[in-house]
């Protein structure tokens, strides 16, 4: 890691700005960079990997270091995870910082409580012990820690998996076929792939292999008519449309007027016709309450706590707590509700989360299976068996990073019986 005074100073402003952790990282670091326009790209890859790299090793840091300070943070990282020499410290820091930053080299991970080696807040690895042995948090931490790789969807509007991995192969970039997701590319390096012709041509888009298998648990029909409750920037909506081969209709619902905008960009270079954004107030919007009893198949990919991934937002661990986790539940149970009003008899509902966390997935499946008898699970096993998916966790969909190399995903399959 190269780094100068300069590097250093820029770090520890961007450090500072993030750490309250009022805001997403990711979008405090964005802001941060536009006003620093005179950064350079290696300024910012510094900066952002360190602020990273920090935010991921947050609760071990903060063990070691007295004072927590922005600077004492970047300089034991830099010393303790990115193996830098003190020698290599020694014009800009001071004799005490140079004392101390020895005592941390020296402090191995092993000698710190499970929790800290997890990388877990204590509230959280309270909740895992409830539904894992430690060995299995231990290695669920340690996964977490890790940058996640980037991971392609193809577009099979456009193409093939073989022509894109082909393709890939010849400029050089290193590529593999995703182990269960039929259409997925996973990358061993991070190219710019938004600046690359097979995206701007709408070949590729970036997804992760867990978010694939959402759609494929879905299982979408052509002809039929979908909705994609949360649906975001669209990333799971622009599969589903493909499934269908353009045919049908699919309506994306989001609360978010930015989010559906997101979509925009990405729908015009995939080459579907048969998306409808649509943006709603909330899950009992007018838009959604007219298409009760209509719809074939429902995807609920809920707002959760997000801790499935860690990889990508490490600040989430530090953000979300016991209280927002309650909320967040009662809101999943609404939406959840809702949604199942749009099914028709004979319709399917996947309701999904991105969290590792039983009252956000489980719970919420089994309070809503209690008050609606009409509904029943659908073995997520043998969904993927039937398309040759080779995946299976059991009747639930629970992905994991350090078991399946995905993000961590939950997803219950639940089936509304013809009359």
């Amino acid at each position: 890691m190269h780094f100068s005074y300069a590097h250093l100073e820029q770090a520890i402003s961007a450090i500072r700005a993030v750490l309250p952790m009022e805001y997403p990282a990711d979008a405090v670091l964005r802001r941060y960079f536009r006003e620093h326009p005179t950064l350079g790209a290696g300024d910012r890859s510094f900066i952002a990997e360190a602020v990273f790299g920090i935010l991921r090793h947050k609760f071990f840091l903060e063990c070691l270091v007295t004072n927590a300070t922005p600077r004492a943070l970047l300089l034991s990282y830099l010393v303790k995870f990115q193996g830098v020499n003190l020698r290599e410290f020694k014009s800009v820091i001071s004799e005490t910082e140079a004392k101390w930053l020895a005592e941390i080299k020296a402090v191995t991970m092993q000698s710190q409580p499970l929790s800290v080696q997890a990388e877990f807040p204590t509230w959280l690895f309270e909740k895992l012990q409830n539904v894992m042995v430690e060995s299995k948090i231990l290695a669920l931490g340690r996964a977490l820690q890790q940058p996640a790789p980037l991971d392609l969807r193809v577009n099979t509007m456009h193409t093939k998996r073989d022509e894109i991995l082909a393709a890939l192969c010849q400029e050089g970039i290193q590529a593999e076929a995703t182990p269960y997701s039929p259409v997925g590319i996973r990358l061993t390096g991070k190219p710019a792939i938004n600046r690359h012709h097979l995206f701007l041509s709408g070949q590729i888009e970036v997804q992760d292999e867990g978010s694939q298998l959402l759609g494929y648990l879905l299982a979408p029909r052509r002809g039929e008519m979908i909705v994609d409750f949360c649906a975001g920037a669209g990333g799971k909506t622009l599969l589903l449309g493909a499934l269908m081969r353009s045919s049908g209709r699919i309506y994306a619902f989001d609360t978010s007027e930015k989010r559906l905008n997101n979509l925009k960009p990405r729908l015009k270079r995939s080459g579907l016709s048969n998306l409808h954004p649509q943006l709603i107030t909330n899950e009992n919007d007018n838009k959604v309450k007219r298409l009760a009893g209509k719809i074939d198949r429902v995807l609920v990919d809920a707002p959760c706590s997000g801790l499935g991934t860690l990889r990508r937002n490490p600040d989430l661990k530090w953000r979300q707590s016991p209280q927002s986790i309650q909320e967040l539940k009662q809101k999943q149970s609404a939406i959840l509700t809702a949604a199942a009003k749009l099914l028709k008899p004979g319709g399917r509902l996947v309701y999904a989360t991105c969290s590792l966390l039983p009252e956000e997935n489980m719970e919420v499946v089994e309070s809503f299976l209690s008050n609606h008898p009409r509904f029943s699970l659908e073995d997520c096993a043998k969904i993927f068996l039937q398309q040759k998916i080779p995946i299976d966790t059991g009747e639930f969909l629970q992905l994991l990073p350090h078991q399946h190399g995905t993000d961590g995903f939950f997803a219950a399959t639940l089936a509304l019986p013809k009359d």
